[in-house]
């Protein structure tokens, strides 16, 4: 399967801004690509990258005042398959957990462990350890929340959404992350592409998505409470505690979102191939 992805995003800024972005395909998809544009920005200014300490590609560069855009275009090869299912999988101890696993245990900005460990112990503390008690804290959260683009609050945190039951898919997946790791389970935040690819178109305009990965049998697998379904073609942008890591764009000054334009969707072309990599 290939899947074309691409962003067309413009921003106002009253004055010279410095900024960053995460809007790169994570490392752990580059060696799918097939061909993929420039970052271009509109004026053209110079944009340096830098990997951030969770692995993530960030570009930064300084907007002059007024309108600036920054839009890229790919074709990536998919397996076309849906997301990684295996009920068999374990919790693996936490001594256990590799070191670099650990930091996904801990509370942060928007998954308040504290607050939420009471819940999580009553409701899931009895469940069998494993694959099938996550599968129920996803369950919870796909039934507890009422997903809606009007519900969006760029402060909401899980606790809030817990007690307001509404959000979007950065709160269902915060809630989830949250309540996994009350019950010493590791969990991280995954932004990124996902199209209506298998299912039904949805009439909304296209927008980046969340999602989460809970660390079971010694991997790192695919949940997504908002969609409680395996999907197809999720590509990776970046991934992290929570949102406030892989915020796609960082701004060092006020900013007005002046036009949003996302896409994914698989496209029929055949006899294409990823482009090779380039040795360091």
């Amino acid at each position: 399967m290939i899947i074309k992805y691409g962003f067309d995003i413009e921003i106002s800024v009253a004055q010279s801004t410095p900024l960053i972005t995460l809007l790169d395909v994570h490392d752990s998809r580059r060696a799918q690509i097939i061909t993929e544009s420039p970052f271009l920005t509109r004026p053209d200014v110079p944009t340096a990258t830098y990997h951030d300490q969770f692995g993530n590609i960030c570009r930064r560069m300084v907007a002059p005042a007024g309108a600036f855009s920054f839009t890229l275009d790919g074709l990536m090869l998919d397996s076309g398959e849906p997301d990684f299912n295996d009920p068999a999988l374990q919790e693996v101890p936490i001594v256990d957990l590799p070191d670099d696993v650990l930091v996904y245990l801990l509370g942060s900005r928007y998954c308040e462990t504290d607050q939420l460990s009471d819940l999580a112990w009553k409701q899931f503390g009895g469940l069998a350890p494993g694959w099938t008690r996550v599968a129920a804290i996803v369950n919870f959260v796909h039934q507890h929340l009422t997903f809606g683009y009007q519900h969006a609050r760029a402060t909401r945190t899980a606790a809030e959404a817990y007690q307001e039951r509404v959000g979007v898919c950065r709160d269902f997946a915060h809630l989830t992350i949250a309540l996994c790791r009350c019950l010493n389970i590791p969990a991280r935040y995954v932004n990124g592409y996902l199209g209506d690819i298998g299912v039904p178109k949805d009439p909304a305009p296209m927008d980046f998505s969340a999602w989460c990965e809970i660390y079971l049998g010694g991997r790192w697998c695919t949940f997504d409470a908002r969609h409680n379904k395996p999907r197809i073609g999720r590509i990776v942008i970046a991934r992290g505690r929570d949102a406030t890591d892989v915020s796609l764009i960082h701004t060092f000054g006020a900013h007005t979102l002046t036009s949003f334009k996302i896409w994914t969707d698989e496209v029929q072309e055949t006899g294409l191939q990823p482009k090779p990599a380039v040795a360091a």
